[in-house]
């Protein structure tokens, strides 16, 4: 294997050698279906910005396939203070938290609090 695709293979897993969480996978789909139901809403929100830029954190640490459970709730929290309170975003919000919850299995790891949208059935 050439030099630079081992580079390439460890950007992509973010360890080398290790095969990226799947739970990451479901994350990036969810973080996915959020920023386009984001772009997707007409109205104008003043923390728009501030969601965006989490939703684009969220994005990058589930690429790296092992994301810090520390981070990836507290960028849910702020994503849900920013859009939390439109109910068209709610079902994809949802289905973010579900996916940041199934990190929360790790031992160590806190909950995500309760109050935030949960995914909706069959989602």
């Amino acid at each position: 294997m050439a030099e630079g695709a081992v580079v390439v293979e460890e950007e992509r897993t973010g360890r080398s050698g290790e095969d990226p969480d799947p739970r990451a996978g479901e994350l990036g789909v969810a973080v996915s279906r959020l920023r386009r139901a984001l772009a997707g809403h007409p109205a104008p929100l003043p923390d728009r910005d501030a969601a965006e830029d989490e939703l684009a954190a969220l994005d990058a640490m589930a690429r790296t396939g092992h994301p810090d459970v520390s981070r990836l709730r507290s960028s849910l929290l702020l994503v849900a203070g920013a859009v939390g309170s439109v109910s068209a975003l709610g079902p994809a919000l949802g289905e973010v938290r579900a996916a940041v919850d199934r990190f929360a299995d790790v031992p160590g790891a806190g909950k995500v609090p309760e109050g935030l949208p949960r995914p909706r059935e069959g989602a």
